[in-house]
């Protein structure tokens, strides 16, 4: 067995390709996949969020399937349980490759910054949700403008999520502003940690989204939506803003064709792409492939090459 080094992490967009690598470089290394997506979290929820069959992993899988689709989940619960999946693949030997796309998701992973106590139990958020509710945005933002004035500062009146964020961060004994320098400064929580970004061309990219949907849909996906209703799920589907499945609801309510709906889904999807690039782009440890006319394989070589030539494999 060879010796255990610090994680590798795969991002990118959606759909580019990043788990059929992952597995590749993962496999190659002795190393074993520590997911980072946000939806495939939850049971029930496959087809839809791409999760790699059982039968056809290369590797082990760790951070899927951990909770189901009511029960409520955090950047602060993941990182408490994915940096368990790290420590427990360090301590066998071998390597944790993080893939995913959901850029909050890695960094709570991977970087030395802390969740307030409130993220994990949701009452404190709760409370202000409804709160918000009850006396809109621009109030709610002034509020906080009153209690902690850095934070105001940095978050826009009409932006209630982050409103939320920073009045409950301010409940649990925490300040807004202090992670967001936190965000700022990205420091590694395990140092050699590499970080590899998968890329293409948008019009190849935006190509392989609108065929993995089409893909989707044929495998069931549809099907799969209607069971998680069936068994109670409908509202979390809606607020959790799950692509893939609030566009599909309408089609069980027979107010819009099963076409019309993955139209929405093509596009939700592409929107979303576009906002992970944008988000990784952000940070410069990444060093990016294009992977625009490259199978998983070659993609795994071109990554080997560019670990052989960092600190993470001294």
């Amino acid at each position: 067995m060879q010796r255990a080094r610090a994680p590798i992490a795969i991002v990118g967009p959606t759909a580019v390709g990043k788990t059929a690598a992952g597995e590749v470089i993962a496999a190659s290394i002795g190393g074993e996949i520590v997911s980072a997506d946000s939806m495939q979290v939850y049971r029930g929820m496959d087809i839809g969020t791409a999760k790699t069959p059982a039968d056809d992993r290369k590797v082990a899988h760790h951070c899927i399937d951990l909770v189901e689709p009511g029960e409520p989940y955090s950047a602060a619960l993941f990182q408490r349980d994915a940096r368990d999946s790290i420590a427990e693949i360090l301590a066998r030997g071998l390597t944790p490759v993080v893939v995913g796309g959901t850029g909050l998701y890695v960094r709570a992973a991977l970087d030395q910054f802390d969740f307030p106590q409130g993220d994990v139990s949701g009452d404190i958020r709760a409370r202000i949700e409804r709160r918000a509710m009850e006396i809109g945005p621009e109030a709610l933002h002034t509020e906080l403008e009153e209690v902690d004035p850095d934070a105001a500062r940095l978050i826009h009146p009409n932006n209630v999520r982050r409103t939320v964020r920073a009045l409950e961060m301010l409940a649990a004994g925490r300040r807004y502003s202090d992670q967001a320098y936190g965000f700022r400064a990205r420091v590694d929580h395990y140092p050699g940690t590499v970080f590899l970004g998968l890329m293409m061309e948008r019009a190849a990219l935006y190509d392989r989204v609108d065929r993995r949907v089409d893909a989707m849909v044929r495998a069931g996906l549809l099907g799969e939506v209607e069971r998680l209703v069936a068994a109670g799920y409908r509202e979390a589907l809606t607020s959790m803003q799950a692509i893939g499945y609030k566009e599909l609801l309408p089609v069980l309510d027979r107010t819009m064709s099963l076409d019309e709906a993955v139209e929405d889904i093509k596009r939700a999807t592409r929107r979303y792409a576009k906002r992970q690039l944008t988000w990784f782009r952000a940070d410069p440890r990444i060093r990016w492939i294009d992977v625009t006319c490259q199978s998983a394989d070659q993609a795994a070589e071109v990554a080997s090459h560019l670990l052989e030539s960092s600190p993470h494999s001294r």
